[in-house]
């Protein structure tokens, strides 16, 4: 099986833990207290996901992040 790359958004929440999400693949994301664990489990749920893409492939592509001042 030929490796992957996935584009990850990784935010810090109020309560102290890291949020991890795959916008490419619908319903791919996880949290952990430190980053370290974030990346092991990230990578334990991509793959998870991954066994049925299918379903969990969104149509659009990931493009990128902005930031918007208002």
């Amino acid at each position: 099986m030929a490796k992957r790359t996935f584009e990850v958004v990784i935010e810090k929440g109020s309560d102290g833990y890291y949020v991890a999400d795959v916008p490419e693949l619908r319903g791919c994301h996880t949290q952990a207290k430190d980053l370290d664990t974030l990346q092991k489990r990230i990578k334990d749920v991509i793959k998870l996901c991954l066994m049925d893409e299918k379903e969990a492939r969104l149509p659009n592509a990931f493009v990128g992040i902005q930031i918007v001042s208002v």
